[in-house]
């Protein structure tokens, strides 16, 4: 009796046994769990954060010298097309000094045909009775010269000055002395013309010599 009863506790007890190892085994996690294997797996497939800045920085820095190199290709270019535009333009300045008066130059060689021609004419051998016939020849040569000549300066924008009665500037005009205002000349003003002044394009390349008219008493 009292060995059925032993046997029967032990049947009761052995289910409870198994069911407590059982929850035990649930709640231990195994050595090798699902879980486990993937954290190792991240953690040996990750870098060392400075391992990667590392390797950032040794890209930056070659994209860099990239651009250095590029930059510096551009500068040494445009250094080199600056020389070449200097070296043109300063080529056209020194043709411009040279050759700028070139077509003032033609046509004062045409004046140049009409001087020799009147010089010809005087220098030609007449009787008497044909010397005015001469001086008829040279003074319409002449003529032809000054007509000529004004026709290449108005070409070229040379003008005369010939301040006679225009007020005194010294700016146009060179004082050679002064003289006593006569009947309708006005002091102050351009009494006589001794060698008239140019202007080129407005800009005056020459003064007029001139003599200015002042009152008796101001007379120097």
């Amino acid at each position: 009796m009292a060995a059925r009863c032993l046997w029967a506790a032990r049947g009761r007890v052995r289910p409870l046994l198994a069911a407590r190892a059982a929850s035990d085994g649930r709640a231990r996690p195994l050595p090798f769990s699902t879980a486990t294997q993937r954290t190792a797996g991240e953690d040996c497939g990750s870098e060392d954060p400075p391992l990667r800045t590392e390797r950032a920085l040794k890209l930056r820095a070659v994209k860099l010298e990239k651009e250095v190199q590029d930059l510096t290709v551009r500068y040494q270019r445009a250094v080199a097309d600056g020389e070449n535009i200097r070296r043109r333009t300063q080529r056209c300045v020194e043709d411009a000094k040279i050759f700028g008066i070139q077509s003032f130059c033609k046509d004062l060689v045409e004046v140049a045909d009409l001087l020799e021609k009147t010089a010809g004419c005087a220098s030609e051998e007449a009787e008497p009775g044909d010397q005015k016939l001469v001086l008829e020849k040279i003074f319409r040569a002449l003529s032809l010269l000054e007509a000529k000549l004004k026709s290449v300066f108005a070409k070229h924008g040379l003008e005369k000055m010939t301040p006679l009665g225009a007020q005194y500037d010294p700016h146009e005009h060179e004082l050679i002395c002064h003289v006593p205002a006569g009947a309708g000349v006005q002091p102050g003003t351009v009494a006589l013309v001794r060698q008239d002044g140019y202007k080129l394009h407005g800009r005056t390349i020459r003064l007029a010599r001139v003599e200015v008219a002042v009152e008796s008493q101001r007379r120097l």
